[in-house]
């Protein structure tokens, strides 16, 4: 029989720990070893190393969003070039982050860790350095693949080192640093664009690369499973890899392609066999990629589907955010910014709260209540307006941070916790993959809702307003515009017709925005039936003897 139809609980009962790290035993001694008392495999230490380095890589997929436009300039790209250091960095995150937890449970997840941190680091510096786009580019691809490194790595060290009865306290605390990061990006690249410049938006990376070392070469002790895999699954990446790119490459394309064009669907399609293929070769091979038998799981599936349609949610519906703040409200970066730090705080104080709730009631309750909080939110948000004043706004806002805290750990403690230990760099990165395929998918499918309504409002709008018809090329141009709240006015307009043509197209936008924040609601409303197909993990006691807290 298959590796990848052995069940979980047999997988489970096989597994013991492995503890490796300068100085300790010689190959073939026994594995029963203890980690080194001190600094060495401290559990709270383990978890501030692992935090510096993630929050790099959380920073970084939002932070250079605010710089893209100096960078335009400078370096006098294209706007399709620009849009291919947030794409590539993304695409490359998203089709390796599998593939690099493997190599994580097959070498250590310190080493992993520690080369994902120097690779990303260095990426970070050397952009700084660029004087071309393509070279910006080309480098931000490395970061993405670096970071899909460092971030199951991270998971896997903190499923190795805390005992279960802390495991959820811990990544609570992580997940406060993916969301702060997260969230936080946007403030701190307006502060350092404006008044430094946008290469320092990267080379701020490297003194935090090198803190992450410093403290991972002293702290960090690696865990192995006694039966982590040998062998590599070399078809199966292959497989898995141009699925993925398949996919999200679709996802990225659809808006300038449009859902209808047959090259959108070429790759969706092309995603659908690679995927199918892969599900297939992985029952053949000795040592699967994904040992089929993990989505055996009921409680681990659901975690990665919730984690699917919270990124959908939570990513898509704040994606127009910004554009709303910035075009409609007239905010600058570092205003707009300040507005989210309601979202920012609460995810800063309820991921801890999250992992405390979680370990005392179990994940079902915190995780469905969590995204009844996001449904909620994601509705009141479909209610802004043109004139909706701050403190409406920051009330939402705050309301989904503290709908997503919960989810953002339970999700992650579910997929982790039930997987065995020796596949859980495979369980980090399908916890990162599902997160990169939700935020893509809401980006992609939230933004055609909001084209869809605004190609079929603009024209009705602009009639109403007494303003002079638009032709058909005209008119598609505008929309293209109004889709992220630009007011399309050629150099010259009169004021009192630009007036008219802003207040047409701040409420078209709004229109679309409110249209998508209730798809996005609808999304969060069954991921809180989803919720409740979770449990705590069942194989999350294989760390309990790993540390001493």
């Amino acid at each position: 029989m298959s590796v990848a139809v052995i069940s979980l609980e047999r997988m489970t009962s096989q597994t013991t720990i492995k503890t490796t790290g300068p100085g300790d035993r010689p190959p073939g001694a026994p594995s029963d070893a203890r980690p080194a008392k001190g600094l060495r495999g401290h559990p709270w230490f383990t978890l501030f190393t692992v935090a510096v380095g993630v929050m790099m890589v959380a920073l970084d997929g939002t932070i250079v969003a605010i710089a893209n436009p100096a960078i335009q300039k400078d370096l006098s790209a294209s706007f399709a070039e620009v849009q291919w250091i947030t794409n590539g960095y993304f695409l490359a995150l998203a089709v390796s982050l599998i593939t690099a937890g493997k190599l994580g449970d097959r070498f250590g997840h310190r080493q992993t860790f520690l080369i994902g941190v120097v690779g990303f680091a260095a990426a970070s510096g050397v952009i700084g350095l660029s004087s071309s786009i393509a070279a910006v580019v080309v480098f931000r691809v490395l970061q993405g693949l670096f970071g899909a490194l460092l971030m199951p790595a991270a998971l896997g060290l903190l499923r190795a080192t805390f005992p279960a009865e802390k495991l959820n306290m811990a990544i609570g605390i992580w997940g406060m640093v993916v969301g702060a990061s997260t969230a936080g990006g946007p403030i701190l690249g307006g502060v350092l664009v404006e008044h430094v410049n946008w290469q320092s938006v990267f080379f701020i990376n490297v003194p935090v690369g090198i803190l992450a070392v410093v403290l991972g070469v002293l702290i960090l002790l690696d865990h192995r499973a006694e039966n982590a895999p040998r062998s590599f699954d070399i078809l199966g990446i292959v497989l898995l890899s141009a699925a993925m790119f398949c996919l999200v490459w679709a996802l990225i394309k659809a808006p300038e392609w449009g859902w209808g064009d047959g090259r959108t669907w070429l790759f969706i399609a092309g995603s659908v066999v690679g995927f199918a293929l892969f599900a297939f070769w992985e029952t053949k091979v000795k040592e699967p990629l994904i040992p089929l038998a993990l989505f055996r799981s009921v409680p681990l599936s659901a975690g990665v589907m919730l984690m699917v349609l919270m990124a959908i949610a939570f990513m898509g519906g704040l994606f127009f955010v910004t554009f709303y703040l910035q075009n409609v409200h007239d905010m600058s970066p570092i205003d707009a910014g300040l507005h989210l730090l309601p979202l920012t705080g609460m995810m800063i104080v309820g991921s801890p709260l999250a992992g405390a709730m979680i370990t005392k009631l179990g994940p079902r309750i915190p995780l469905a209540g969590g995204m009844a909080a996001t449904a909620i939110a994601m509705y009141g948000m479909s209610t802004l307006d043109t004139d909706t004043g701050s403190a409406v706004m920051s009330l939402w806002f705050a309301l989904l941070g503290l709908g997503l805290a919960p989810v953002m750990v339970g999700a992650t403690e579910v997929i982790v916790g039930n997987a065995p230990m020796e596949l859980s760099g495979v369980a980090g990165g399908l916890q990162q993959a599902a997160m990169q395929i939700g935020g893509s998918l809401g980006t992609a499918v939230l933004g055609a809702v909001m084209a869809s309504k605004v190609d079929s409002d603009l024209a009705g709008n602009w009639t109403s307003a007494g303003l002079p018809p638009l032709t058909a090329a005209q008119e598609a141009q505008a929309s293209e515009a109004v889709q992220v709240g630009v007011a399309p006015l050629a150099p010259g307009t009169p004021d009192a017709i630009a007036a008219k043509i802003t207040d047409v197209a701040r409420d078209t936008f709004v229109s679309g925005m409110s249209l998508a924040s209730l798809v996005a609601a609808g999304v969060a409303v069954v991921a809180v039936f989803v919720a409740f197909l979770t449990k705590r993990g069942e194989n999350a006691e294989a760390g309990a003897g790993a540390a001493h807290i």
